[in-house]
């Protein structure tokens, strides 16, 4: 992969760490430093993660080696921006812990980072947390009816809207007949999708079809005869957009913006505020009244973290507030 190949080359460069920041094609990273390390590399190699945790994928060798250096975690961005704008004002004071709005309030904020969407419901509906902030509507909706979870909605915070990308096709006029779109193999997205592209003219859905259970089968016009291949994993689609160029590719936001691809900007279309797949804060239905959780989402919601996500997003992110 790409990931791979880059970092071969700065290895052979000189280079003794990687800070990849690029979401899952940092894995090839992680991949040429273990084989350079398992084949007894002279120097000490190090990888930085990105996004969360990666310091499993920093294993080598037998004795517990370990290659990763370091793993930022989304939005460190901002706090390195907010703790450098402090130090040049000389206002920057060092070893404290901010959560702006709970702890006034007495509430500690512990988070736990996940990777495996299947787990966050899971783990909830046993009581090992008290809330999570992982999924949209349609999907929370889809684990009830599946896994007969008891939890509720406590309240959208934003949207992270699916964007449709192209490397070649330089506009929506530009899109001939006969594109393939490659999209998620994930189904939860395939309705999310399809529902983009009716929006923008160029399918139909089966009339009465609840569209965010869609299906390719459910096309009933499609004057572009485009084709649609659901045969990649949301993490890759960053790489199908680099090598397959004459396509479209349907990316969620939170991988394009890894990939420094702004929906906003770089998409030919997108979706947008008026999207149901709002991100939402979620709990067991026995705690839908809890104070806590209850001031946790009123916070999420506020016109301070409305003006973080346009300010730090421009767009990319669409905050929701108190809707």
């Amino acid at each position: 992969g790409a990931g791979l190949q880059v970092a071969e080359t700065m290895f052979q460069s000189g280079a003794d760490v990687i800070f990849h920041a690029a979401g899952a094609v940092g894995n090839g990273v992680f991949q040429s430093a273990r084989n350079r390390m398992e084949a007894g590399s002279d120097t000490q190699l190090w990888v930085i993660g990105v996004d969360r945790d990666q310091h499993e994928e920093g294993n080598w060798g037998d004795d517990d080696d370990n290659l990763t250096l370091g793993s930022t975690i989304k939005n460190v961005g901002a706090a390195v921006s907010i703790s450098a704008t402090e130090a040049m004002e000389d206002n920057f004071q060092g070893g404290e812990n901010i959560a702006y709005g709970l702890a006034e309030e007495g509430i500690e904020l512990v988070i736990e980072t996940y990777t495996d969407y299947a787990l966050p419901n899971e783990d909830l509906s046993r009581g090992e947390l008290d809330a999570n902030f992982f999924q949209h509507g349609p999907y929370l909706t889809k684990e009830i009816n599946e896994k007969g979870y008891d939890l509720v909605d406590l309240g959208g915070i934003h949207i992270e809207p699916i964007g449709v990308y192209s490397k070649e096709i330089a506009s929506i006029d530009e899109i001939e007949p006969g594109t393939e779109v490659i999209i998620s193999r994930s189904e939860p997205d395939h309705g999310r999708i399809l529902s983009l592209f009716e929006a923008n003219g160029f399918i139909t859905l089966a009339e009465g079809v609840e569209k965010t259970t869609a299906t390719i089968d459910d096309i009933v016009d499609n004057p572009y005869d485009l084709t649609f291949s659901p045969d990649v994993n949301p993490e890759f689609l960053v790489e199908a957009y680099e090598n397959e160029a004459d396509r479209l590719i349907a990316i969620n936001a939170n991988y394009a913006i890894e990939a420094d691809l702004s929906p906003a900007e770089d998409a030919l279309f997108f979706e947008g505020d008026d999207s149901q797949y709002v991100n939402i804060v979620v709990a067991r239905a026995e705690d839908k009244d809890n104070e806590n959780l209850q001031k946790l989402v009123e916070i999420l919601q506020s016109d301070v973290v409305v003006d973080f996500i346009n300010q730090q997003y421009g767009g990319e992110i669409i905050p929701t507030g108190k809707n």
